[in-house]
């Protein structure tokens, strides 16, 4: 599971036990920032304690392993933090203007570029997915990210 919050970004998966075998009882929330995983623990206490593993040669350096049920009690806790209408405008209030912010802009457009291929989409608003194509096939240069042509910040337009 990837969960994306204020706090940064996380990628769940189970642990595994010594034997090797899955243990569905512990979870590895792993990132690619230890200061998101800082963040969890300033603000949850019961992540408090864990200590950041890290591990240079996995695609998700840091980590805390704990208890499934720990992690269970901080995403409903996340859950309830909810106040605001706009995500990643609310990253920005809380974190500043960074790459994780950026980040998140991809990401929205890559999801955008995924509605647009939806077939049900497509068949609601065929005009919409026509412009969205035409958009992209024009932006779409060597070295660009993701389905929806993500350029630079610098010269893109931003949308919402």
């Amino acid at each position: 599971m990837w969960t994306f919050s204020i706090y940064g970004f996380f990628s769940i998966a189970c642990a595994s036990k010594p034997d090797g075998s899955l243990d569905r009882d512990t979870v590895m929330v792993r990132a690619r920032c230890k200061g998101h995983l800082r963040n969890l623990q300033k603000r949850f206490a019961a992540l408090a304690s864990a200590e950041i593993a890290t591990m240079p040669n996995r695609d998700y350096r840091y980590r805390l392993i704990v208890p499934k049920s720990v992690w269970v009690a901080t995403l409903a806790e996340m859950a309830e933090e909810q106040t605001w209408s706009n995500f990643k405008n609310e990253v920005a209030r809380f974190n500043g203007r960074n790459a994780y912010e950026r980040a998140l802009h991809q990401v929205w457009e890559t999801m955008y570029g995924v509605q647009m291929l939806d077939p049900e989409e497509r068949a609601r608003d065929q005009e919409a997915h026509d412009e969205w194509k035409r958009k992209r096939e024009e932006e779409n240069r060597p070295g660009e990210v993701g389905l929806g042509g993500v350029r630079p910040r610098s010269t893109r337009k931003r949308r919402e």
